[in-house]
């Protein structure tokens, strides 16, 4: 049996590549925007070309960062709703449950950590962290890009108030990256120096049992071949006069159950 198991699809794959490209670009044209008092900021602007073009591929890229995520929601909507995926990253009962008793565990409370399906609470905060955080991104950088149009229909206090937020939440959104999200993917004792799994689609039959045993469990339940049906018992043969009359003598296989006629070939059965 293969030591490696299938974890992510490969649109799962391609989606996380993109994104992990296009917040880069969002971070690198954005951020010095955000902080363009410092001289880091001034350096990087001009080092990209200006502020023109910084803000250009910034906006550019935000639009395609939109999509990206509209149709990520659409997909998993649709194939939550259809029963191809199971609704993993919803957070459930079970996950507050787990927090508590890995908080047991790490205080030493608590012999064994608790037993993680495919994924577990840190994973799904982190998840659902990065959707809300990117709404509040896209729908506040629309506004910036369309001031006119957004006071006609709101006050032109949100203005302001969108610039504020656009700049925190991205601020935000690096440091969980660069801190949470590489430290546990990368950085951790699990997987240090690198976990590839995200980029090939596998990971180690090892890893899987450790740190998610649940959905390790129904993986190996699934690769057990269905039962063998059972070889049908010999049939009994009994002694007796056969058919050349010797008393005694054993009726051969082709004659259980009668007879074929002479000169004939054996009917099959009917």
């Amino acid at each position: 049996m293969s030591e490696y198991i299938r974890r992510f699809s490969l649109r799962q794959r391609i989606e996380h590549a993109a994104g992990m490209t296009l917040f880069i670009v969002l971070a690198a044209t954005g951020l010095p925007q955000e902080f363009f008092e410092q001289a880091w900021a001034r350096w990087a602007i001009l080092a990209m070309g200006g502020i023109e073009r910084v803000r250009w591929v910034h906006v550019y890229t935000g639009i395609v960062f939109a999509a990206l995520v509209a149709w990520h929601l659409l997909t998993a909507l649709l194939q939550v709703g259809r029963r191809k995926v199971p609704a993993s990253m919803v957070p459930t009962r079970k996950d507050f449950l787990d927090a508590i008793a890995m908080m047991r565990y790490y205080l030493r409370l608590a012999d064994q950590p608790p037993r993680f399906d495919r994924f577990d609470y840190r994973q799904k905060f982190e998840y659902w962290g990065l959707v809300m955080g990117s709404l509040i991104m896209i729908v506040t950088g629309f506004m910036l890009c369309f001031p006119v149009e957004t006071t006609r229909f709101l006050p032109g206090q949100v203005i302001p108030a969108a610039l504020l937020m656009h700049g925190k939440e991205a601020l935000l959104a690096f440091l969980i990256v660069i801190t949470w999200h590489l430290y546990n993917a990368h950085l951790s004792l699990e997987s240090f120096p690198f976990d590839k799994s995200i980029f090939t689609g596998n990971t180690t039959r090892e890893r899987m049992e450790k740190e998610h045993p649940l959905e390790y469990a129904r993986w190996l339940a699934a690769q057990k071949p269905e039962a063998e049906p059972k070889p049908a018992e010999p049939v009994p043969v009994a002694s007796g006069e056969g058919n050349a009359g010797e008393p005694g003598e054993k009726v051969s296989r082709e004659h259980v159950g009668g007879s074929a006629p002479e000169g004939g070939p054996e009917e099959p059965a009917s």
